[in-house]
């Protein structure tokens, strides 16, 4: 009789654990289906398997088909000093490509007593044990979780199973947040330049504004307009228009820190605003640009003879020239039409002009 009672009170443990286990899988799943920015999202499916799996370490790369690499997006538990790389190319017929292909999961209890493949996603340095699960869909390959622990494990077998399920959660999420991500660039990018789009320079000027007063610190914003692009249309054709107007877009992502913004603003002008950055600064980053336009445009004329594209250029700057976000625009615009007025292929600024 207490046999049985034995029997039963582990089946009633058993079940009790399996239970806990799919309630805390459940809880992973919603958290990751409520979030559509991708970082956060890594973070929220990271900090979730290393619950699941009670791991301390853990990491999670996104793979990109493009150039067959994975770039870590999300990781816990790690001193900065153990990030080794945040890319790294997936070696064919490695352990990592293995596992996404054949959606696996690996798992190692003690890695002093397993031979392992030493690849940079799949363990670090002071891991003892680890489990690995690739992100898959039905529809692609999206990354993979890897969790450490700097000790020996044995681990729930149930887990070990359940956990491929968080994954596919998790990978349908991601999905969802990338189509989010590229739904949101398409609306606010312009397509033949790569630069962002009116309707975005509409909503990031007053956000630079009020962080620039907020903060108390300059931002200057520079009009930028092809000179004869009517002419230049009309003599080398519309195709060789679009080109140039795609150049432009290059200089400017080249020539532009990542903390500045560029945005097609209508036809052939261009905005760019410059947070903390004062009228000298401004200055020297536009005469640049003027400078590199021409230089890019002559390699797309196939007369040597033929005048490179220019750019005339107005710069204004907050708090000196103007003490709200219209009013910069303005001013800008004024100088921008006086640079045209007065010769073009120039930057202007207030009280101050370059050739």
């Amino acid at each position: 009789m207490s046999a049985a009672t034995d029997c039963d009170k582990c089946k009633s443990y058993e079940l009790k654990g399996q239970v806990r286990a799919l309630n805390d899988l459940l809880n992973v799943a919603q958290a990751s289906i409520a979030s559509l920015e991708l970082a956060p999202l890594t973070q929220t499916i990271l900090r979730g398997a290393m619950d699941f799996m009670e791991m301390p370490v853990g990491r999670l790369a996104l793979y990109d088909k493009r150039n067959g690499r994975m770039v870590l997006r999300a990781h816990a538990g790690l001193d900065e000093d153990c990030v080794v790389r945040s890319v790294w190319t997936v070696a064919p017929g490695g352990l990592t490509d293995r596992l996404l292909r054949r959606n696996e999961v690996y798992y190692v209890e003690d890695r002093e007593a397993s031979q392992i493949p030493e690849e940079h996603l799949i363990a670090h340095e002071q891991s003892r044990s680890l489990v690995a699960v690739p992100l898959v869909s039905q529809s692609s390959i999206h990354g993979m979780l890897c969790l450490d622990d700097v000790i020996p494990r044995t681990f729930d077998k149930n887990r070990i199973s359940q956990i491929l399920v968080l994954a596919s959660f998790a990978a349908i999420s991601i999905e969802n947040a990338k189509f989010h991500e590229e739904t949101h660039q398409l609306a606010i990018n312009d397509s033949l330049t790569g630069l962002n789009n009116r309707r975005y320079f509409d909503k990031v000027l007053p956000q630079e504004y009020e962080r620039a007063h907020r903060e108390g610190l300059p931002f200057s914003l520079m009009m930028i307009d092809v000179d004869n692009f009517k002419l230049f249309n009309d003599t080398h054709g519309h195709h060789l228009g679009d080109r140039i107007l795609a150049t432009i877009g290059r200089v400017l992502r080249k020539t532009l820190r990542s903390i500045d913004f560029a945005f097609r603003y209508g036809g052939e002008e261009f905005v760019v605003i410059l947070p903390e950055t004062d009228l000298e600064s401004a200055h020297k980053v536009a005469e640049r640009i003027r400078q590199r336009v021409m230089a890019e445009s002559r390699k797309l004329l196939r007369n040597p003879q033929d005048r490179p594209v220019t750019v005339s250029v107005g710069i204004s700057c907050y708090p000196r020239d103007a003490a709200c976000s219209i009013t910069l625009l303005a001013m800008a615009d004024q100088l921008l039409y006086q640079a045209k007025r007065t010769g073009r292929n120039r930057v202007l600024v207030a009280e101050d002009d370059a050739a």
